[in-house]
């Protein structure tokens, strides 16, 4: 069975995957949920709050499968955090883009979230509701959440909008890069 299924990937081109493990955070009402089922189902589908995680795999970049685990904090959730970025390959943070009053608690949770990680992980902000008025652009999402001053991950914001899908594929390309990345620059 293994054989046949090396073939098929040889075949499909896609003999060299790649395995990563990616946490999804950010505040609640940030659309996290929505954009996981929006990348694995490609359509929007109706959420409610989540309790705990969801974890799904995604096959979006042709090379490389991400295991993505949505995380719901809330207030019991932080001290867990350090237990879904252990072997964590990258971060996706979810900022609703339109919820200024939030960009506050969205830079602590960025900020602590740093603090649980010994090695620098590739950190993508998706600036998400793009679609919606009063949207704060991706460049002034990265001034509120203070990425500027940030040294120690590599980061970038990507503006989407997890009801049309727009954004996000890119987005979730340039993570991929820069785990590649990360992982070469690991290797003796």
């Amino acid at each position: 069975m293994g054989s046949l299924v090396s073939s098929l990937q040889g075949f499909c081109g896609r003999d060299h995957l790649t395995k990563a493990s990616i946490v999804m955070c950010g505040p609640s009402g940030a659309g996290k949920t929505t954009i996981l089922y929006r990348l694995k189902l490609n359509e929007t589908i109706r959420t409610c709050p989540s309790v705990g995680f969801n974890r799904e795999t995604l096959d979006v970049v042709d090379d490389i499968t991400l295991l993505v685990w949505d995380v719901a904090f809330g207030a019991k959730g932080w001290p867990l955090i350090r237990h879904y970025l252990t072997d964590c390959d990258g971060v996706v943070f979810v900022v609703d883009s339109t919820d200024t009053e939030l960009f506050m608690d969205a830079k602590w949770d960025l900020a602590s979230l740093f603090t649980y990680t010994d090695d620098p992980l590739p950190v993508i902000v998706l600036a998400n509701k793009q679609d919606l008025e009063g949207a704060c652009s991706p460049s002034q999402v990265a001034c509120h959440l203070d990425l500027p001053k940030s040294r120690y991950h590599k980061w970038d914001v990507f503006g989407c909008s997890a009801i049309t899908g727009e954004g996000l594929k890119e987005a979730l390309e340039n993570l991929c890069s820069k785990i590649k990345e990360n992982r070469s620059q690991k290797r003796p």
